[in-house]
C-alpha cells in the first residue's frame, strides 16, 4: 500500500494544535488530540450579496432567519437605537429601541418577535426590551448588567450567558423575568451562542484572555464541556438551531480570519469554507 508521502511527496505535519489559518488541501496530525485532520473546500454553501442596511454600524444586535430578520442598536459615531427589519430582499427602518446601546445581544425566531438585552449605553446595561413586530417595550432587566455576552432562544424562552466584565453567569428568560441558573464552566467575554430556546443551547469561543475555542452544551439545567473550536477566536458570527447544529464564521484570532466551522453534535467542529457568489 502506498504511503501518504509516496502519493503527495511530503509527510503529514505533526502539530501540537490546529493551525489558525489552514489552506485547502492541508493535512496535519494533532498530537494533543491524537487526531489526523484536514482542511478542504466544500460546495455545501456559499455567501451571496443581499440588500444593504440603512444605517452603517458595528457592535449590533440581531435575530431571525435569512428571510425574516431584525437588526438593532450598535455603534455608528455614537451608540444608536435604530432598528431595521429584513424581508429576505431589503432592510426597512422601523421603531427604535428605547435605550441606545452597543454590544448587546438578542434572541427571536423572526422579525415579528424578539428580545434585546444587555449591552453598553453610558454604562453597563441590564435593560431588556421585547419586540412585538411593531415596537419595543421595556420589560424586566437582566440580574447581571453586561455586554458582549452569548445568547440563545426566542422572545419567550431565552438564555443569556457570559459577557463583560468576564463572567460565567447564566440567566434564563421565561417570557416575564430572568432567573439565574447554573454558570458556564469557563467565564469569558465576546463569546458566541445559539439555540432554539432556554432548554438547548451552545456556547463557543470568546476571550479569557487569550482567545479560546472552548465549547459548552446546555441541556436545560447545566453546561457540559464539549469539543473545542479548531480556531480559537472572538468577534465572530454565530448561527444555529440548537446544541447539535451550529456555525462559527470569521472573527479575530490574533489576526482576522475567514474560517468557518460547522458543529453537528458531540465531538469537534468541522472546518469548512464558503466562496463568494
Amino acid at each position: 500500500m502506498a504511503t501518504y508521502k509516496e502519493i503527495f511527496g511530503t509527510n503529514i505535519e505533526v502539530l501540537a494544535s490546529d493551525p489558525a489559518n489552514p489552506v485547502t488541501g492541508q493535512v496535519w496530525y494533532n498530537s494533543t488530540s491524537n487526531v489526523v485532520k484536514g482542511f478542504a473546500l466544500t460546495t455545501a454553501g456559499a455567501w451571496a450579496t443581499g440588500g444593504s442596511g440603512n444605517t452603517a454600524r458595528s457592535n449590533i444586535g440581531g435575530n431571525g432567519t435569512q428571510t425574516s430578520a431584525l437588526a438593532y442598536g450598535g455603534f455608528s459615531t455614537a451608540n444608536v437605537a435604530n432598528t431595521e427589519s429584513y424581508n429576505g430582499a431589503s432592510w426597512t427602518e422601523v421603531n427604535d429601541l428605547n435605550t441606545a446601546r452597543r454590544v448587546l445581544k438578542g434572541s427571536g425566531a423572526d422579525n415579528t418577535s424578539a428580545l434585546a438585552f444587555g449591552g453598553y449605553s453610558t454604562a453597563l446595561a441590564a435593560q431588556t426590551e421585547s419586540w412585538n413586530g411593531t415596537s419595543w417595550s421595556e420589560v424586566a432587566d437582566l440580574n447581571t448588567a453586561r455586554y458582549s455576552l452569548g445568547a440563545a432562544g426566542i422572545q419567550t424562552s431565552s438564555l443569556a450567558f457570559g459577557g463583560t466584565p468576564s463572567t460565567a453567569v447564566t440567566e434564563s428568560w421565561n417570557g416575564t423575568s430572568w432567573t439565574e441558573v447554573n454558570d458556564l464552566n469557563t467565564a469569558r467575554t465576546y463569546l458566541a451562542g445559539c439555540g432554539e430556546d432556554n432548554t438547548s443551547a451552545l456556547a463557543f469561543g470568546g476571550n479569557l484572555p487569550p482567545e479560546t475555542g472552548a465549547t459548552e452544551s446546555w441541556n436545560g439545567t447545566s453546561w457540559t464541556e464539549d469539543g473545542d473550536l479548531n480556531t480559537a477566536r472572538i468577534d465572530f458570527a454565530d448561527a444555529g438551531a440548537n446544541n447539535t447544529s451550529a456555525l462559527a464564521s470569521f472573527g479575530t484570532t490574533g489576526s482576522i480570519t475567514n474560517v468557518t466551522e460547522e458543529w453537528t453534535g458531540a465531538g469537534s467542529p468541522t472546518t469548512v469554507t464558503f466562496t463568494d457568489s
